[in-house]
């Protein structure tokens, strides 16, 4: 019974590719067949509420793109911040999770009290 399905998917399969290629020189090409995006795309500068549809990366719209300006490193807090180097967004805010008590090793990660952060980890030594 498997195999019959295995079959019949790469039946499928191969005749959905078949249906893509298209015939250039004597030669088959499927990238040639692919649709390009129009030029109509919904963009969420266009319109901001697609931002908010579930499966959405983010609920706030920066250069055209949804992203979540509370965890994303090139738009923390607002749109264009971007953390340096070290740093991720946590919260809306830069921090250095190699050093800071309150997000050792990650967002969110505090230390205990009277411990330090050190190199992401608490009490390291």
């Amino acid at each position: 019974m498997m195999m019959m399905i295995v079959a019949r998917t790469l039946q499928t399969t191969s005749s959905h590719e078949a249906s893509l290629s298209v015939s250039v020189g004597g030669r088959t090409s499927r990238f040639l067949a692919a649709k390009t995006p129009s030029s109509s795309q919904m963009t969420c500068d266009k319109f901001p509420r697609i931002c908010r549809a579930k499966g959405s990366p983010g609920s706030d719209c920066c250069k055209k793109k949804c992203v979540d300006v509370m965890t994303d490193r090139s738009n923390c807090w607002m749109c264009g911040y971007k953390c340096k180097y070290p740093e991720v967004c946590c919260k809306g805010s830069c921090v250095n999770t190699s050093f800071d008590r309150n997000n050792c090793g990650g967002c969110n990660n505090k230390c205990k009290k009277g411990e330090t952060c050190a190199y992401g980890l608490c009490n390291y030594a």
